[in-house]
C-alpha cells in the first residue's frame, strides 16, 4: 500500500473528510450517483422508508416493486420544477402522498418526535464523484442530504502550485452549467473553491460569467484568514469544521439560503425577472449566528449595534435576522420574542423582507408591512404580528389609535399595550435612534409594564398625580422587555453610545475588508479635484456696511449661481462623460451630479439640456429635488421635479434611471444615502461634502457590477484630506472618541435657571396640564399650557430688544440642555423628576420663543461684478486610506458656551475675504487718518513690550485704552470720524479691533525681521522660502514659525498673522490649508520618526480626539527634561475615571519614540496643566 504524499491535495481532501465523518456526516459511495437524474437513488429511498413508513406502505401498495422508481421520478419532476431547495423544505407530492425529502430543526425541543426525525437526516460525503453522463471528470468533495447533491467542494494546494484562483478557473472553465447536477437551483445550491489561505463560493454556474465571491473570515481587519491561534490547523479550517458542520449545514438549508427574484428592465426596456441563489457570507452568517445566540442566553433587554460597511448585503442580514429571533426560543423552550418590529424607510426591504420569510414559512400573514396608517400599526401591534416592518414616524400616534379601537369595541382603553416582549431592529441607525420620535417607539412597547413601574415612582417621590412624568423618565432609557438591534455603516458617537457595549460594536464588517475582498469597490481610486479660481469686484459706487456672514453666503451663492460658473462646469462634466464615463460599464455606465442647492439642481439641469443639444451628444438627464424652486431672477416662474423632466413621476425615477434611456442623474440632497444603481460610475461633486455625509454620498458608486472596473470620483469644492478623513473614521471601523461629560448638562441647567428667564411655578403649572392622565385631559388644556408659557416668553423678547446677542445666547444654551438630556438620559438612568419636568417644559417654550432677527438680506447681482475666472484641475489620483490615524468620534463637549456674532465689515474688504487668493488692502477713503494714528500707536514704549509678550486678543485690550487718548488728541484733523467713533459702538468696535490687528502685525514683524538678521539659519533641501502671492498661501507653501511662537504664552489662544514670518514652499501629498505651519523640531526624544532638528509639517487646531497622536504642546507647571522649555512635541495618550455623572483625566502621558528617553507624566492632570496646540503631520527633512 502506498502512502499519500503529506503535501497533496489528495492529503488535503483526507483531513475534511476525517473530520466531517467524525461529526456526524456518513460517506456515500460514488459508485451509487446515478449521473443522470444526479442524485444517490439508494440513499433517497432509504431515507423515505426509514422515516415515513406509513407513507412507504400506502404508496407501495398501490405500485408494489415499482414503488422506489415511482417515488424518484416524482422527486425529480418536482425538484426540476420547484427547485431542490423548496423541496428539501417543504417536501414533494406523489401520488396524493406528501413525502418529505428532510426534516429541519425546530425552533424548540418541546416535540421528541421531530427531535428524532431531525436526528435521522443522512448527511452524506463523496470524494472524487463521477458526475456527468458524458465523461468521466469528478469533484473532489460533494456533500449530499438524504441522497440529494446540496454542495461541492473543489480543492487546491499552494504547496503543489494549486491556488484558490485555479479552483475558481476549473468552475469556470472545466464545469458544465449544463450537466444535471449544476443546473441552477435543480441540485446542488452552492459551489467552494477552496485552498489552506482562502475560500471563495458561488451559487450559480454560468461558464466563463460564474461570479464567485469571498468566503472568508477576515484578518486583522482586511481581507484574507487569520493563522488558527492553536497552530494545530489549516487557515480555511473553519469552512469544515464550522459552516459545513452538521448542525450548521442543516441550518443554512433551512434557515439562511433563499432564492431572491428581482424584477428589472432589460437593454430594451422590458421587465425581466432576475433569479438568484443566495447563500450568506461569513460575515453575515456569523454575525446573525453571533446576535441571536447572544439574544438567547441574554434574554431581552440588551442593546446590540451592528457595523457593516455599505453594499455589504444589509439587507439579507437583517432579512435573516428577523425570521431567527420571530422563532426563537430559549433554553427553557420558551420564545424569547413576542413580535419584532423591523424599523425602516425602505420599501425595498418591505417587500424582500416578505418574500424571504415566506419561503421559509411558506404561509401568509408572518409579516406585516405599515404602509397605510398608524391604525394599521395599532393593530399590528395589539394582535402580536410575529414581524412587523414600519417607520418610525408611526409611533407617536399609537396610543391614540388603541383608544379609538377599544372605544369601537365598547371597551374602556388604557391606550397601552400589554407588555410583551420585543425585539426591535433599525435599518441606518445612524439616522433613527435620536429624538422624541425614538422615545415614543419605547413607551408604546413598553407597554403596561411601564406605566406601572411609572405609578410605582410616583408614588415613591411623593406625586401620585404624575405618572405620566416619571413614565416620561423612563421611557428614554433601556427597557426590559426591548431588545435592539441596530445596523449601519457609519455609526456617529450617540450610535456607539446607544447600542454598541462599552462604545464598541457587537459585530463589525469593515469598508477595508469589503473593498479588499472586491466586495466593493473603492471609492476613491480615482479621484480627481478641480479648484476655482476667481475675481469679484465691487460694481457700485458706494461701499456699504454689511454682516460678514450673510453677505460671504450671499457672495458665495452669487458666485455658484453664475452663469459662466455653471457653464464652465458643466462643459468639464458633459466632456467627460461623453469620452470617458458611458464607454465604461459595457457602454451603460451612468452619472451623478451632486449640487448644493434646489436652484443649483434647477441651473445645472437647464445648463445640461442646453450644452447636450448644442453639441448633439446622445445623453439625456434627469433632475432630483423635493418640493417647488422659484426661479431668483424671472418672478412667478417656479420649477418642479416631475416638470422638469417632462412628466416622470418621484416613484418612477429610479426606474427610469436605470433604464438605458437616462444616462446622468442631477440631484440636491435626494438619492444621497440608500440609493443602489450598480450602473453608476461616475460623480460630479459640486457640494460641500463632510463626515457621514460624505461617506454616504460617495458610498453610491461602491457598488458592483459584472462589467464594473472602477469608479471615477470629479469634484469641485472638497479638500482631498478633508475626504480622507471622513473615509478613515469607518475604513477599518469607527471607535467611541471622548466620552460626553454629563455634569456639564447640570452647569447649563443652573445657568439657565439664573437667566430669569422663567420661574419654578411656571414649569409646575405646565408640567401639571401636560402630565395629566389622559382620560383627564380637555381641549382646555391647551390654554393652560400656552398660559404657562407665556410669562417665559415675553421675558425673552425684552432681552431681545435689550441685548440680542444676550438672548441668542440663552436660546443656544437652551437647545444644548435639550440636546445633552436627550442623549444622555437613553445612556444614564436618571432619577431626576426635575430634569425631566425642565426638558418638557424647555422643548415646548423653545418652539414658542421669537425667531431670531435674521437682519439683511442681501443680493449682489447689482453690486458686484465677476472680473476673473479660471476652473483647473489641481490633482488627480487615488486617496489612499492605509496611511494615518483615524480620528475617534467625540461626543459633545463644548456646548452652549458661546455665540458667533455677526460683524460688520465694509463690502471691499470682505470681497476680498473670499477671493483670498487675490486680495487687497484695506483702502478706506480715510485710510490715512487711520494709518497715522497706527504710527503714533506702534511709537509707544509699552505698546511695543505688549506686542512683543501678548497673543492678539490680550494685546487688543491694552491697544483699546491708549486708542481712545490719541483719538481725543487727533479730533481736529477729522471731526466727522472722531464723533463717530465715540459715539458709534459697532463703528468703535470695528475700527479699534482693524487698527489693533494692524498695530500688532506691524510691531511683531517688526519683532521677527530683528530675529531674522541676527540667526540666519539654512533650510532641508526640499524648503524653500519664497515671496507668496495671495493666490499662492496655503497652496503651495506655508508659514515657517519658530516652534516657541508656535506654541505660545500658556492660556492664550494663538493669533499667528501670515505677514510675520517666512513662507515656505515643499512637495507633500497633503492638501495644504489655513491653520498649518512648519517649524523646526529640536531634540532627540521623537526620533526616528522626527529626527533631531527637522523641519516638521503641522496643523492646528487638532481635529478630533488628541488620544494616540503626536502634537505639540503647552506646559504649565513643568519643563520638557530634554529641551527645558516649557513646550513639547510628543505623543499623547490620556486616562480617564468617572467621577459621579461626569469624568476626569487621571492621568496624560506624553510619550517619546525613543526608548531613552522617560515620558513626561501628568498624574490627575487636567486642562489646567497642559494645553494641545497642533497635530504633527509630516517630518520635512532635517538642515543641511
Amino acid at each position: 500500500m502506498t502512502s499519500t504524499p503529506l503535501h497533496s491535495e489528495t492529503a488535503f481532501e483526507s483531513v475534511i473528510e476525517a473530520h466531517l465523518l467524525q461529526n456526524g456526516y456518513v460517506p456515500v459511495a460514488r459508485d451509487g450517483f446515478d449521473r443522470e437524474r444526479a442524485l444517490f437513488p439508494e440513499t433517497v429511498l432509504a431515507f423515505i422508508r426509514e422515516t415515513q413508513p406509513k407513507e412507504w406502505a400506502k404508496l407501495e401498495a398501490l405500485h408494489g416493486d415499482k414503488t422506489g422508481e415511482q417515488i424518484l421520478g416524482d422527486l425529480c419532476k418536482w425538484m426540476d420544477q420547484n427547485g431542490s431547495l423548496a423541496t428539501l423544505r417543504h417536501g414533494f407530492k406523489c401520488y396524493g402522498r406528501t413525502l418529505h425529502a428532510a426534516y429541519f430543526k425546530a425552533a424548540h425541543e418541546l416535540n421528541p418526535e421531530l427531535e428524532a426525525r431531525y436526528g435521522a437526516n443522512r448527511l452524506g460525503l463523496t470524494r472524487q464523484l463521477h458526475f456527468s453522463p458524458r465523461s468521466e471528470k469528478s469533484l473532489d468533495v460533494t456533500l449530499s442530504l438524504n441522497g440529494i447533491p446540496v454542495a461541492t467542494v473543489e480543492l487546491k494546494n499552494p504547496l503543489t502550485g494549486q491556488r484558490v484562483e485555479d479552483a475558481r478557473r476549473q468552475y469556470k472553465q472545466d464545469r458544465d452549467p449544463r450537466e444535471p447536477i449544476f443546473e441552477f437551483k435543480r441540485r446542488t445550491l452552492v459551489h467552494f473553491a477552496a485552498d489552506t489561505e482562502s475560500v471563495l463560493m458561488t451559487t450559480r454556474l454560468a461558464g466563463t460569467a460564474t461570479h464567485f465571491l469571498p468566503f472568508n473570515k477576515g484578518c486583522d481587519g482586511g481581507a484574507g484568514n487569520p493563522p488558527d491561534p492553536a497552530g494545530r490547523t489549516y487557515r480555511t479550517a473553519y469552512l469544515w469544521e464550522e459552516v459545513l458542520q452538521r448542525d450548521s449545514l442543516l441550518d443554512l438549508l433551512a434557515r439562511f439560503i433563499h432564492l431572491q427574484i428581482d424584477e428589472k428592465r432589460d437593454d430594451q426596456g422590458r421587465k425581466v425577472k432576475a433569479e438568484s441563489m443566495i447563500f450568506p457570507r461569513y460575515h453575515q452568517l456569523q454575525a446573525v449566528r453571533m446576535l441571536v445566540e447572544s439574544a438567547r442566553t441574554d434574554g431581552v433587554g440588551h442593546n446590540y449595534l451592528v457595523e457593516h460597511s455599505a453594499g455589504s448585503g444589509k439587507s439579507n442580514t437583517i432579512g435573516w435576522l428577523t425570521h431567527r429571533l420571530a422563532s426563537l426560543h430559549d433554553a427553557a423552550n420558551q420564545r424569547v420574542f413576542d413580535s419584532v418590529i423591523v424599523v425602516t424607510d425602505r420599501v425595498v426591504l418591505d417587500q424582500q423582507l416578505q418574500d424571504t420569510i415566506y419561503q421559509f414559512e411558506h404561509k401568509r400573514g408572518v409579516v406585516q408591512r405599515i404602509d397605510e396608517s398608524s391604525r394599521q400599526l395599532a393593530e399590528a401591534l395589539e394582535n402580536a404580528v410575529p414581524v412587523i416592518i414600519t417607520t418610525l414616524q408611526k409611533f407617536p400616534f399609537v396610543s391614540r389609535q388603541l383608544l379609538k379601537l377599544a372605544e369601537e369595541r365598547g371597551e374602556r382603553g388604557t391606550g397601552t399595550l400589554a407588555t410583551r416582549r420585543c425585539a426591535v431592529i433599525i435599518d441606518e441607525a445612524h439616522s433613527s435612534q435620536g429624538g422624541e420620535t425614538a422615545t415614543d417607539l419605547k413607551e408604546v412597547l413598553g407597554g403596561e409594564g411601564l406605566r406601572d413601574e411609572a405609578k410605582k415612582c410616583a408614588v415613591e417621590e411623593g406625586r401620585d398625580g404624575m405618572a405620566d412624568l416619571f413614565r416620561s423618565m423612563a421611557k428614554r432609557g433601556r427597557q426590559s422587555n426591548l431588545s435592539f438591534f441596530a445596523f449601519t455603516a457609519t455609526p456617529k458617537h450617540k450610535t456607539l453610545a446607544v447600542f454598541g457595549r462599552d462604545g464598541q460594536a457587537a459585530h463589525r464588517y469593515t469598508m477595508r475588508q469589503a473593498i479588499e475582498e472586491e466586495f466593493i469597490l473603492d471609492v476613491l481610486k480615482h479621484y480627481a479635484s478641480y479648484a476655482t479660481y476667481f475675481k469679484l469686484l465691487k460694481a457700485c459706487e458706494d461701499d456699504p456696511n454689511v454682516e460678514r456672514k450673510k453677505a460671504a453666503r450671499a457672495l458665495a451663492r452669487f458666485m455658484k449661481l453664475h452663469p459662466h460658473n455653471i457653464a464652465q462646469k458643466t462643459a468639464v462634466m458633459v466632456e467627460h462623460f461623453q469620452a470617458v464615463t458611458r464607454h465604461k460599464i459595457g457602454g451603460r455606465a451612468k452619472a451623478m451630479v451632486v449640487t448644493g442647492s434646489r436652484l443649483e439642481a434647477v441651473r445645472y439641469k437647464q445648463s445640461f439640456d442646453r450644452y447636450i443639444r448644442e453639441k448633439g451628444y446622445a445623453i439625456k438627464s434627469l433632475v432630483a429635488f423635493s418640493g417647488t424652486v422659484q426661479d431668483d431672477k424671472l418672478a412667478g416662474v417656479n420649477y418642479t421635479e416631475v416638470g422638469m423632466n417632462h412628466g416622470i413621476s418621484e416613484k418612477e425615477l429610479p426606474e427610469k434611471f436605470a433604464s438605458q434611456e437616462y444616462l446622468v442623474l442631477l440631484v440636491a440632497e435626494k438619492y444621497q444615502t440608500g440609493f443602489d444603481q450598480p450602473l453608476l460610475h461616475t460623480m460630479f461633486v459640486d457640494k460641500r461634502l463632510a463626515g457621514i455625509q460624505a461617506v454616504q454620498t460617495l458610498s453610491r458608486l461602491n457598488r458592483r457590477h459584472p462589467l464594473k472596473e472602477d469608479t471615477f470620483v470629479l469634484d469641485f469644492v472638497n479638500d482631498r484630506e478633508e475626504i480622507r478623513e471622513a473615509f478613515k473614521v469607518y475604513y477599518e471601523g469607527a471607535e467611541m472618541g471622548e466620552q460626553v461629560d454629563p455634569a456639564r448638562m447640570y452647569a447649563i441647567k443652573g445657568e439657565l435657571d439664573a437667566s430669569g428667564i422663567y420661574l419654578d411655578e411656571e414649569i409646575e403649572r405646565f408640567c401639571a396640564v401636560y402630565f395629566k392622565p389622559k382620560q383627564r385631559q380637555s381641549a382646555m388644556d391647551h390654554q393652560t399650557m400656552n398660559a404657562a408659557l407665556d410669562p417665559a416668553v415675553s421675558r425673552f423678547k425684552v432681552r431681545q430688544k435689550d441685548n440680542e446677542e444676550e438672548a441668542e445666547l440663552w436660546r443656544g444654551k437652551v437647545q444644548a440642555f435639550l440636546n445633552l438630556y436627550g442623549f444622555l438620559s437613553q445612556i444614564i438612568p436618571y432619577q431626576d423628576s426635575d430634569l425631566e419636568r425642565l426638558y418638557v417644559f424647555l422643548r415646548h417654550l423653545a418652539a414658542k420663543l421669537p425667531r431670531r432677527k435674521s437682519g439683511p438680506a442681501y443680493q449682489f447681482d447689482d453690486e458686484v461684478r465677476l472680473d476673473y475666472y479660471r476652473l483647473q484641475k489641481i490633482s488627480e489620483g487615488s486617496i489612499s486610506l492605509k496611511d494615518g490615524e483615524a480620528r475617534r468620534l467625540d461626543g459633545p463637549t463644548e456646548v452652549g458656551s458661546g455665540l458667533v456674532r455677526p460683524q460688520p465689515v465694509p463690502l471691499s474688504q470682505l470681497i476680498d475675504v473670499v477671493n483670498e487668493r487675490f486680495g487687497t488692502d484695506f483702502n478706506q477713503a480715510d485710510q490715512l487718518f487711520f494709518d497715522q494714528i497706527v504710527e503714533a500707536a506702534m511709537a509707544d514704549d509699552g505698546l511695543r513690550q505688549a506686542a512683543a509678550v501678548n497673543p492678539g486678543d490680550k494685546f487688543e485690550l491694552v491697544f483699546k485704552n491708549l486708542l481712545e487718548t490719541l483719538f481725543v488728541e487727533r479730533m481736529d484733523q477729522n471731526e466727522e470720524i472722531f464723533v463717530r467713533y465715540m459715539n458709534d459702538v459697532p463703528f468703535q468696535k470695528i475700527v479699534t479691533a482693524w487698527m489693533a490687528s494692524e498695530a500688532y502685525r506691524r510691531l511683531r514683524s517688526d519683532t521677527v525681521a530683528a530675529g531674522r538678521e541676527m540667526a540666519p539659519r539654512s533650510l532641508p533641501p526640499r524648503l524653500r522660502v519664497i515671496e507668496p502671492t495671495a493666490e499662492q498661501r496655503y497652496v503651495t507653501c506655508v508659514p515657517l514659525i519658530p516652534l516657541k511662537a508656535a506654541a505660545g504664552a500658556f492660556g492664550d489662544p494663538q493669533a499667528v498673522r501670515d505677514e510675520e514670518f517666512e513662507w515656505v514652499a515643499f512637495a507633500t501629498r497633503y492638501r495644504l490649508r489655513p491653520g498649518m505651519f512648519v517649524a523646526q523640531v529640536v531634540g532627540k526624544s521623537m526620533e526616528p520618526a522626527i529626527p533631531d532638528g527637522a523641519y516638521c509639517l503641522f496643523r492646528s487646531p487638532v481635529e478630533g480626539t488628541r488620544q494616540g497622536r503626536t502634537v505639540l504642546v503647552q506646559l504649565r507647571d513643568i519643563t520638557d527634561p530634554e529641551t527645558s522649555q516649557r513646550y513639547t512635541v510628543k505623543r499623547y495618550e490620556s486616562e480617564k475615571a468617572t467621577d459621579g455623572d461626569s469624568w476626569r483625566h487621571t492621568r496624560i502621558t506624553l510619550k517619546p519614540a525613543n526608548p531613552a528617553f522617560d515620558p513626561i507624566v501628568l498624574s490627575g492632570a487636567d486642562d489646567q496643566q497642559v494645553q494641545v496646540i497642533a497635530e504633527f503631520i509630516e517630518a520635512l527633512g532635517a538642515a543641511n
